[in-house]
């Protein structure tokens, strides 16, 4: 396959095991870890946890990512799609509310076709937001639920820390299909979420004008959309060669972002409280799972 999946149109060819694009991927999907997963937005962990998939590689390269070894170092099985399958209904005999596929855009036809058969929970596309409109299109049978990152509105951040100055135009036509595809948040009767998309925002240290950005842009154009405000940095990866981001963010900047949040009227979501910004939050990427 000649890979034109992502905003990178690398052109190159993927192999079943290899590839020579920016996320590094062949074709079959390769996994660090698959678990019931308690630690996400209370609407997808649910009474039972979400159940999470972890793909390796990725077609971001932030400096600062907290999944650092699977997305850049790639570490992970792969595997094959009947095998996927198996991992789905493992975690959902295990009592998964929702199957929960984190960074997996680079392997999007593997994926659609391992929900070939329509599963009996929710299935949730948990991604960096940095896709394709016409990639999303291709999920429009498969997926119930988006969970898309919203990085960046300003281009020099996304240049500088995820090496995508062009993230926002994508993101943001990615997004809107998202939404066109769902429509608004549906819950069940136990709160847990069947339908729609709930947009992520990270504040990152020093950047508190683009997260107003994000926000304005969500508050004009996402009707429908929920908000999760994130607080969770840490500096990981390779932050420590960015000296301005090789910090927490401040009680100051993150006030600064709730509060501009809320002036703004987006309620339908959530806000992660700054004590979350502890690394104890990664997950072990061990091959659980797989």
């Amino acid at each position: 396959m000649i890979c034109t999946l992502c905003p990178r149109s690398c052109n190159v060819e993927r192999v079943q095991e290899e590839g020579r694009g920016v996320c590094g991927a062949g074709m079959l999907p390769k996994i660090a870890r698959a678990a019931l997963h308690f630690d996400e937005e209370p609407v997808i962990s649910a009474n039972g946890g979400s159940g999470a998939v972890f793909f390796s590689g990725c077609q971001l390269k932030c400096v600062f990512c907290q999944n650092y070894s699977i997305s850049t170092e790639a570490f992970g099985k792969t595997v094959t799609v009947s095998r996927l399958k198996e991992i789905y209904r493992e975690l959902i005999d295990q009592g998964a509310k929702n199957i929960n596929l984190v960074s997996a855009s680079h392997y999007v036809p593997a994926v659609i076709e391992s929900l070939s058969e329509k599963l009996p929970v929710p299935v949730i596309w948990n991604s960096s937001g940095y896709e394709k409109t016409e990639t999303i299109r291709l999920l429009k049978d498969s997926v119930d639920v988006y969970l898309p990152d919203f990085k960046y509105a300003l281009s020099d951040p996304a240049r500088r820390y995820s090496l995508a100055a062009d993230y926002f135009e994508y993101a943001s036509d990615a997004i809107a299909e998202m939404l066109r595809q769902t429509g608004p948040v549906v819950l069940d009767e136990n709160g847990n979420i069947q339908k729609g998309v709930i947009i992520r925002h990270l504040i990152l240290p020093g950047q508190t004008e683009n997260s107003k950005r994000v926000l304005d842009y969500i508050a004009r154009h996402f009707e429908g959309a929920w908000v999760s405000l994130m607080a969770q940095y840490v500096p990981m990866g390779n932050a420590h060669m960015y000296p301005e981001i090789n910090r927490p963010i401040t009680q100051e900047e993150y006030d600064e972002v709730v509060d501009y949040m809320l002036d703004l009227g987006l309620e339908d979501g959530f806000i992660q409280e700054l004590e979350s910004a502890d690394s104890k939050y990664t997950p072990k990427f061990d091959l659980t799972g797989v």
